[in-house]
């Protein structure tokens, strides 16, 4: 339970409600004992005149406060049966029944509490994962399924909030009662109480044998439900390549082996938590019968227990099977609980490794120069870049150009450093961005990349989300530059169109557009354009190389190239090769070297 223990520090805020609950748990554990107590002095009124009390009965201190109660009730009864036995009954039947009716209200009282906490804690964790996912690095879920970390705020939050209400059961209402019923138990027969004492760790020792292993399998459940909910995730995002390629076949094989594995895996788990409650229960018979036989005997052969009280003695001990019933279910639920808080505290404790220094500066504007200087970094085992170096000075164009794998993307990745270098250091007029909070570094760039990414929503929720509060003429004027509004003022809607998932009401050149609209409307002082045309047809192209152009002026910008048109007046052109620099200059020297850079142009290879 060390897992679920951390999840307990989500319940902080809603302390209140679980004060409630406990007091109402408590209320209710207390009548529903009297419930049963209450029975004792009716059953003895009504079918033993002797017990009647006709004097009133006068307290003698607590140790006869157990005789007192029962006389005092007794004598109640009494003197109702002496003036008319029909009132008495409705009288005792009253008591009854309000005790009963205290009971479930309490009981619904305690429920309603809990219900604000077990809620309130469900979006609280919901949030912290949400909030963690957006803080986390790039490189954190490079090798992630995406599934699993919806699974792990889906499914496994769910499993913590319905465990949540399952550990209060286990420690304040069923123990309570259980408690309560003992001590009634105890003032009744201590000799029949002892079968219960030896009942309830039997019990409890061959629960926790059957539940060994509930645990582990409820990781393995939770830990395949994230892999099948990935091969949905991939379908979906993939559905084109799936059906072009016949592959359908594949991926439904695959989909099916998945949830036969989760079908054994909760074959196995239901049917152990299924197996708590029969064996709770018959193991609680066994032991009543037991106290039938060994009570029957003290009433009819040994007349040391009346039999309205031993009535209420078997009531009370089977009044316990529920309880202890419970207890076994929430503990089976407390294992997959804790099994799920432990995935979701895998990525509420991962290692977040871009984070701003504790000395961070606020960097509001540039004025000189990025540099990179000397950087060398490592995916893993693999060097991407080595003793790399460049100077971008403010408003010129830098095109880095290079085949695929030579770490042209990888640059623009550490300028926004949603990566960190392993060695060197990147810098803006002369500051360390790493020693520049993350969001002045990131409010000092615009980013335009390959893939266009685009959300499900309207086009000017997508243009506007680099700058909060963007009128509509911002985001026309926007739109204007990047060539967009061409086909948005044609749209029914205009801004308001939502341009489905991922934009795939859109083409490729449209989606495209609208990304570099998005730049522009944020209007950056430095620009990263990571392949930005490479998805554009011939037309698109032009549509939109004049807008790259038009932002790009008097503009510090960093250009991936994919395309001769792209680079060939930028004032610098990089060469790369294997993460290293091999050639750099104009468009016009690097030709008159006829190398590297000529074969690229020869190939237009710039991918």
């Amino acid at each position: 339970m060390n897992y679920f223990k951390k999840i307990m520090r989500f319940a902080i805020p809603y302390k209140r409600f679980a004060i409630l609950n406990i007091i109402c748990n408590i209320l209710y554990a207390l009548f529903s004992t009297l419930s049963f107590l209450a029975l004792i002095p009716v059953i003895q009124i009504l079918f033993d005149k002797t017990r009647q009390v006709a004097v009133e009965p006068q307290w003698a201190g607590l140790g006869s406060m157990k005789d007192y109660m029962i006389d005092y009730f007794n004598f109640e009864v009494t003197r109702r049966v002496n003036e008319d036995e029909v009132a008495a009954l409705l009288f005792v039947c009253g008591i009854v029944v309000v005790l009963f009716f205290l009971k479930n209200l309490f009981g619904y009282l305690a429920a309603f509490f809990i219900t604000f906490l077990r809620n309130g804690v469900l979006r609280d964790v919901r949030n912290a994962i949400y909030d963690k996912i957006l803080m986390l690095p790039i490189s954190y879920f490079s090798e992630k399924r995406k599934g699993d970390t919806i699974s792990r705020i889906t499914a496994d939050v769910n499993e913590v909030q319905t465990s949540f209400l399952s550990i209060l059961e286990l420690v304040v209402r069923e123990p309570l009662m259980i408690i309560f019923t003992i001590i009634a138990m105890l003032l009744i027969s201590p000799t029949l109480t002892l079968f219960v004492f030896v009942f309830l760790p039997i019990s409890g020792f061959i629960i926790s044998t059957i539940g060994k292993k509930l645990k582990s399998k409820s990781s393995e459940a939770q830990a395949e439900n994230g892999y099948f909910l990935s091969l949905v995730e991939e379908t979906l995002s993939s559905l084109k390549i799936v059906k072009g390629f016949n592959a359908e076949d594949k991926f439904r094989n695959k989909f099916h082996d998945s949830t036969s594995r989760l079908k054994r895996i909760l074959d196995s788990l239901v049917n152990r938590q299924n197996l708590a409650s029969p064996t709770s229960e018959f193991l609680g018979i066994f032991v009543i019968v037991i106290i039938l036989w060994f009570g029957g005997n003290m009433v009819l052969i040994e007349g040391t227990l009346e039999g309205a009280t031993f009535i209420a003695f078997m009531g009370l001990a089977y009044n316990i099977l529920t309880p202890a019933k419970q207890i076994s279910k929430a503990t089976y639920s407390v294992k997959k609980g804790d099994a799920a808080a432990e995935r979701i505290f895998q990525v509420l404790e991962a290692e977040s490794t871009i984070t701003d220094s504790k000395n961070a500066v606020e960097k509001t504007d540039f004025e000189e120069v990025v540099e990179i200087e000397n950087i060398s970094f490592r995916y893993e085992e693999e060097n991407v870049l080595k003793n790399f170096s460049i100077k971008v000075p403010k408003g010129s164009t830098v095109a880095l150009v290079g085949q695929s794998g030579s770490g042209k993307s990888t640059i623009a990745n550490l300028i926004t450093r949603f990566y960190d270098v392993n060695e060197g250091a990147i810098k803006i007029d002369g500051v360390d961005i790493r020693n520049m909070t993350k969001k002045s570094l990131r409010n000092l760039m615009g980013l335009v990349t390959q893939d266009s990414i685009l959300f499900n929503d309207t086009i000017r929720n997508n243009v506007g989300l680099g700058k909060d509060n963007s009128t509509d003429e911002e985001i026309v004027e926007a739109l204007k530059i990047a060539n967009a509004w061409e086909f948005v003022k044609d749209l029914p809607l205009g801004l308001n169109t939502n341009i489905g998932d991922s934009g795939n009401k859109l083409s490729g050149g449209q989606k495209q557009r609208l990304s570099i609209a998005r730049a522009v409307l944020k209007n950056p002082p430095i620009m990263i354009l990571d392949e930005a045309t490479s998805a554009l047809d011939t037309e698109s192209e032009r549509l939109v190389q004049k807008a790259l152009e038009n932002m790009m002026k008097n503009r510090t910008s960093i250009v991936i190239a994919h395309r001769l048109s792209t680079i060939q007046n930028a004032e610098q052109i990089v060469v790369m090769q294997k993460g290293q620099i091999v050639e750099q200059g104009k468009h016009s020297e690097l030709l008159a070297k006829k190398s590297v850079y000529q074969k690229l142009v020869e190939m237009q290879s710039f991918d």
